[in-house]
């Protein structure tokens, strides 16, 4: 897995936390993306981790790879202009950040993709 790309997500964690709260109040985005939002920032926020923080770099990967799941499902369970209207900033920069947890996204078994999102478009 490249490190530059789980860099990148992780300079972007303000703006999709802002991008989190606005479509948790978004009544358009379906009850189950929003669990799973939910259930993104209770683990995100829980001390105990699949890989303890205090490792050095190792200890954020799983944060950044569930990040990079649950972004990836969001940009293809979620109508785009929904999620446009929500992002911070401008429409390129919403697909270069699609691009980036794209790539981190693939390294994860799809069946482990599946369970988080399903196979069905919200």
């Amino acid at each position: 897995m490249r490190f530059r790309a789980l860099r990148e997500l992780v300079l972007l964690l303000p703006q999709l936390t802002g991008l989190v709260a606005r479509l948790a109040g978004d009544p358009r985005v379906p009850g189950r993306v929003k669990a799973i939002l939910g259930g993104l920032v209770v683990y995100l926020a829980n001390p105990v981790d699949l890989i303890p923080d205090f490792i050095p770099v190792v200890g954020y990967l799983d944060d950044v790879v569930l990040v990079a799941i649950v972004l990836d499902g969001l940009l293809n369970h979620v109508d785009r202009e929904i999620l446009l209207e929500h992002w911070p900033g401008d429409p390129a920069s919403l697909e270069r950040t699609a691009a980036v947890a794209a790539r981190v996204a693939a390294w994860v078994p799809a069946r482990w993709k599946a369970r988080v999102f399903g196979g069905t478009r919200a």
